[in-house]
């Protein structure tokens, strides 16, 4: 066992501190703050790009074409143009895109010859016009491949099917028919009648609304392994290096500098920088970058702290209370179960008391209070107790029939009011007098005093067994204890942890109020 347990779940919002020894003491070690800056800005880097690759094939659409329509609906049914707004200039988009060779994307070998087609289609127009031979030849082909499409349905490699949805709403909107068919609909569009005169209007169309969707299918190549071939492993690598060797010096520099502390159980207490090190799950990076930015002193996350703690508290709270009432009810029954209320009262335990100061504790106390009823309650409430006593003597002698004769003697009256006051004042004080030379040290009276206390338990004791009482005392308190389990204990459990918690934070804020106040 080590002299002393590393905590392995440290705070992970806390500024690391660093014991070291030297010259015979002991002084605190902070990691320089330029090289806690450096890393986390290293981090922030590699968080963003593990971010964009996460993110990349998702939002492809996106880095596409770098447009994005707000409030567009175009269906078979209903057609709302939306506002779209321009993001990214199509020479960023054209740069983003070449990540395509990271995560393994080819264009699909169907869509990307019916985009060729279409490119023919419009320089055979622009040449020789819509009744021209290769014209007629080039839209059958466009038919048929458009009818392939659909049947094959061949965006479901990508995960794009809605895309292809949206081309065939698109394209029932533009020619509409008593089918309602996307393939009636580009029969028709690819025809020599349908171009006959509007050649520009129809590729407008095609250009705007069909190609930039045909143009986000793509194959995804896969490896050998059976997944997708993904090379970001090769971009991540160089990272990877910078955070192993951070860490490794960093967690061999506190096992040297931190007593009691081996280089494993540095590393455990740096756990959350293992999200650097390890090629899966790289979007709980997020948390050690977070921890960086706080050790750096570049965020403040202490209000963040507090929330994530009273939010645990108000979690678990319900069921430790229940947990620990109940285990502490179960174990009082438990006892009175095992017969332990009638060894304490007749001092009959299985095991032999064990005393550690040479006192007892019983009697001491009761002496104490003794004491100090004797020396200060008596004094301090004489006036009080002597009129209450004058009163009831006097309430006394008004009543007794011996009264009705000395008050019609000359000052009768007078005189008992007097010899009652003298009676109950002179009572008092001896009584105090007498309690108070009572409890001087005496050992004599020491030792009939715990004689006294003694005899109390085991009369109480043995009357009780005397009557056959204790076994239906303690039926009774087991009953009672179940009663509270259930009549109160789930209650308590269920009480509103959160008015809990604003009670304990307007407490806190008072006292730092007053703090700040004595200032």
């Amino acid at each position: 066992m080590r002299n002393q347990q590393l905590v392995f779940l440290p705070s992970i919002f806390t500024k690391m501190t660093i014991v070291q020894r030297s010259a015979g003491r002991v002084r605190k070690y902070r990691p320089k703050l330029w090289l806690e800056r450096f890393m986390a800005l290293v981090a922030v880097i590699n968080l963003a790009i593990v971010t964009f690759d996460l993110s990349y094939v998702p939002l492809r659409d996106f880095w596409l074409s770098g447009q994005v329509t707000v409030g567009g609906i175009n269906s078979a049914y209903i057609k709302l143009d939306g506002i779209k707004l321009d993001l990214i200039p199509q020479s960023a988009s054209q740069f983003i895109t070449q990540y395509d060779a990271v995560k393994g994307i080819i264009p699909n070998r169907d869509t990307e010859e019916y985009l060729d087609k279409v490119e023919q289609l419009k320089q055979e127009l622009a040449v020789n016009g819509v009744d021209s031979p290769v014209a007629k030849n080039l839209l059958g082909d466009l038919r048929r491949r458009s009818i392939e499409i659909i049947q094959t349905d061949a965006f479901s490699e990508a995960n794009k099917t809605g895309n292809l949805e949206r081309i065939k709403n698109r394209m029932r909107s533009h020619l509409p028919n008593k089918e309602n068919s996307a393939k009636t609909a580009f029969w028709r569009y690819w025809t020599v009648a349908h171009f006959q005169g509007k050649v520009t209007e129809e590729l407008g169309f095609y250009d705007t609304e069909i190609k930039p969707l045909i143009a986000t299918n793509y194959y995804r190549v896969i490896g050998e392994n059976g997944g997708y071939v993904d090379y970001f492993g090769l971009i991540d690598f160089p990272f990877g290096v910078v955070f192993a060797l951070e860490f490794l010096g960093r967690t061999w520099f506190i096992s040297r500098r931190r007593i009691g502390v081996s280089w494993l159980d540095a590393m455990l207490w740096r756990w959350y920088d293992i999200f650097f090190l390890v090629p899966f799950w790289r979007w709980l990076r997020i948390l050690p970058t977070t921890i960086r930015l706080s050790q750096a002193r570049i965020i403040n996350l202490n209000l963040i702290q507090k929330q994530v703690s009273q939010g645990l508290v108000a979690g678990i709270a319900e069921d430790v209370t229940e947990v620990v009432i109940i285990r502490l009810i179960n174990q009082i029954q438990a006892s009175i179960r095992n017969g332990d209320i009638s060894r304490l009262l007749s001092q009959q335990t299985a095991n032999p008391y064990i005393d550690i100061n040479n006192t007892n504790e019983t009697a001491e106390i009761v002496r104490i209070l003794a004491k100090v009823i004797a020396d200060r309650v008596l004094p301090a409430i004489q006036p009080e107790a002597e009129s209450l006593l004058q009163y009831s003597v006097d309430k006394a002698l008004r009543n007794s029939p011996a009264y009705r004769g000395i008050k019609l003697l000359p000052g009768g009256d007078r005189t008992l009011s007097t010899l009652s006051h003298q009676l109950v004042s002179q009572t008092y004080s001896a009584f105090s007098s007498t309690l108070q030379a009572a409890l001087a040290e005496d050992e004599q009276f020491d030792h009939l005093l715990e004689s006294l206390v003694s005899n109390i338990g085991k009369s109480i004791s043995s009357e009780l067994q005397a009557q056959q009482s204790m076994n239906k005392i303690e039926l009774l308190l087991i009953d009672l204890l179940e009663e509270i389990k259930i009549n109160y204990v789930e209650r308590l459990s269920q009480e509103d942890i959160e008015d809990i918690l604003e009670q304990t934070r307007s407490l806190r804020k008072l006292t730092h109020k007053s703090e700040i106040d004595k200032f």
